[in-house]
């Protein structure tokens, strides 16, 4: 393709990040790919949410080669949305590694400064103080609540796990564990009479409750809900997949078959679950 660059693997620039720019740059030029050049943030941020969880695959699986792969993914779709704020005029990507690096190192003041922490805690609370300071400085601070710096687009169960560690950090929390568990269960009981009395929109305000409260028992279990949730689902998944094969040998689906057959089935894919 006319101006297009070709890859090299014996002359590769020395800053990767340049070159990974550059090239989206060439596919965003006049004489690139159609699909890269109609591509906006928003559209790239959809992207990007993909290829963040199938890292997170890559992780959970320890698999070195796909996570070195799957981070260079990710990095391409952080790259790509810096492209499309420096054509605009914005800001550039070496605009972002310089606040990034300025920001790190203000925010380790313990480290790049002549300042100490005694724990884990005061740590947290001057890094807190730290991010409110900046904010200020730079007018977005509006009410300065600890809870203003969790995303409100993160998914329900991880920001429910968030907003609940910033509490706890301002001092609001339950004495132990077996309180929250009580909590649970009482949060489930008032679920239990809103589906059976009231209206749907009640039943589902209560059945967030349940959902919240079990994110901060899974926290003061110290287990983070969201890799709990996948785990159980990946279970699940495996399981359901090991009735379907062993059906489909003998030529039927699961709604063909007795609920008392599926539950025998379920108890021996559980038992190959355990097995494998």
């Amino acid at each position: 393709m006319g101006g297009a660059e070709e890859f090299d693997s014996g002359n590769q620039e020395k800053d990767g990040l340049k070159r990974l720019a550059r090239i989206v740059g060439t596919l965003r030029g006049d004489d690139g790919c159609p699909w890269d050049r109609k591509q906006t943030p928003i559209s790239m941020w959809k992207c990007l949410a993909e290829e963040v969880y199938e890292l997170l695959g890559a992780i959970e699986d320890d698999d070195p080669g796909e996570i070195c792969d799957e981070l260079g993914d990710v990095l391409f779709q952080l790259v790509f949305i810096a492209e499309i704020y420096r054509e605009r005029g914005a800001f550039d990507l070496d605009r972002v590694l310089e606040m990034s690096a300025a920001k790190m190192i203000r925010r380790h003041p313990h480290v790049y400064a002549d300042t100490s922490v005694k724990n884990e805690e005061e740590l947290w609370n001057r890094w807190e103080g730290i991010k409110k300071e900046e904010k200020k400085k730079s007018g977005k601070e509006c009410n300065l609540s600890i809870l203003d710096s969790v995303p409100r687009t993160m998914p329900a169960l991880m920001r429910a796990c968030k907003i609940s560690e910033r509490a706890v950090r301002a001092g609001f929390d339950w004495k132990d564990i077996h309180e929250v568990m009580a909590k649970a269960s009482e949060e489930w009981n008032e679920f239990s009479r809103a589906m059976e009395n009231g209206t749907r929109e009640e039943a589902a305000m209560e059945l967030g409750d349940v959902l919240f409260t079990l994110a901060n028992v899974a926290r003061t279990a110290g287990i983070h809900p969201e890799a709990a949730l996948a785990g159980a689902t990946g279970k699940f998944e495996r399981r359901f997949k090991y009735m379907e094969a062993a059906l489909g040998r003998r030529g039927c689906s699961l709604k063909d078959v007795p609920r008392q057959e599926l539950e025998q089935l379920w108890s021996e894919a559980k038992e190959h679950d355990f097995n494998s």
